[in-house]
């Protein structure tokens, strides 16, 4: 009886798994919800419970701490909310002991899930990896915790298998998640509305200590395009408007509380501080300057401890310097204008970025990268 009992609680694992999902932040609640979406296509019985946010919440998955509570960016801030993120690392132990997941995806958010790969390690838990921590570029010792904790790690930038082949360590790479969410966008019909004159993107950032350093000196470089420009800063839905308003006052623009992507389909150029939305941009096919501005020491901590040549994706993906990057003492409005004045149609400089997005698109592979991801941790739960 005992042996029939373990058979027939072996099949109801194989029909019902359980995947416990990690994300702390905005883009990995993201790129997590299309994995899921995916998932549950292919395997309708795998239960998923996360912590997580919003999207992952759209998708009917059971949130257990919501990502809001832990979004801590910087080291001040961490380093100020260490006490918090100690109790809520006991907690997560507390709630996979608990529920002794099949599988445990970690996304992205190295600083915790890699410290939660390895307790999850030593206490029986099979773990996957999704979106390769930045190993490439500084804690190359952090490799050897992937190498030791993680069953399989999932990268999305086309050259972090090389680098892991460096240390014997075999990674899947299926392409980029934001293909996904770019064709899901462009799959819905939009309203054919006719522009007035073509349109020019700000995106500043989602940080106010980012608006505070570009803002305004992005306001300063647009102005001369107002005659000829609509110019639409893209405001982001974590800050309150009376922040951007302030900012734009005896400006002439366009604060856009819609998607981002939204502008960027109809924009004809951008000036985007660095992060995923450069990547955004050039998938949209909009030239670009891409700009970044920090505190003196943030910067001088960032050249000593950060070995990259770039700082925008595009640029990173490409080994290449596609796309103008303006840091620190460059990134000034003037500099900003005349790049700008580079990209204008006709121009030499932006036929070639128009290049470079083409080569770009064939790097990154095509769209049902999220499919593909779900196929290959669907193996690990499905005899």
């Amino acid at each position: 009886m005992s042996i029939l009992n373990a058979c027939f609680n072996l099949n109801l694992l194989s029909q019902n798994p359980n995947v416990y999902i990690v994300c702390g932040e905005a883009s990995g609640d993201l790129h997590a919800a299309n994995l899921v979406r995916a998932w549950r296509q292919l395997n309708p019985n795998v239960h998923f419970k996360a912590w997580g946010g919003d999207r992952l919440l759209s998708e009917g998955v059971e949130l257990q701490q919501h990502i809001s509570a832990m979004s801590f960016m910087g080291f001040l801030e961490v380093v100020q909310n260490l006490g918090t993120i100690r109790r809520q690392f006991k907690q997560l132990q507390q709630s996979l002991l608990a529920q002794k997941p099949d599988l445990l995806v970690l996304v992205d958010y190295p600083g915790f899930n890699l410290r939660m790969a390895k307790w999850a390690y030593n206490h029986g838990i099979k773990v996957l990896y999704y979106i390769s921590p930045t190993v490439w570029a500084w804690k190359k010792n952090r490799v050897y915790k992937i190498q030791k904790y993680v069953t399989k790690l999932y990268c999305i930038l086309p050259f972090e298998p090389s680098f892991y082949a460096q240390f014997g360590i075999e990674v899947a790479y299926f392409g980029h998640p934001l293909l996904d969410e770019i064709t899901n966008y462009k799959s819905i019909p939009k309203s054919k509305h006719r522009l007035d004159r073509p349109i020019l993107a700000l995106l500043p950032g989602s940080r106010p200590q980012e608006l505070a350093k570009k803002m305004p000196l992005m306001l300063e470089a647009a102005s001369k395009f107002e005659a000829t420009h609509e110019i639409v800063v893209v405001c982001a839905s974590s800050v309150p408007s009376t922040i951007y308003q302030q900012y734009v006052k005896g400006h002439h623009v366009v604060l856009s509380h819609a998607h981002t992507y939204d502008v960027l389909s109809k924009a004809e150029l951008a000036l985007v501080t660095s992060g995923t939305a450069t990547l955004e941009t050039a998938l949209f096919g909009v030239p670009q300057v891409v700009c970044y501005k920090g505190s003196t020491l943030s910067i001088w901590l960032a050249r000593k401890l950060v070995k990259i040549k770039y700082i925008s994706l595009v640029n990173l993906i490409l080994d290449q310097k596609a796309v103008p990057e303006l840091i620190q003492d460059e990134c000034t409005a003037l500099l900003m204008q005349k790049e700008l004045e580079k990209l204008l149609p006709g121009q030499e400089h932006r036929s070639a970025q128009l290049a470079s997005y083409a080569t770009l698109q064939l790097l990154l592979k095509q769209s049902g990268v999220s499919e593909r991801i779900a196929n290959s941790m669907n193996s690990f739960i499905v005899p």
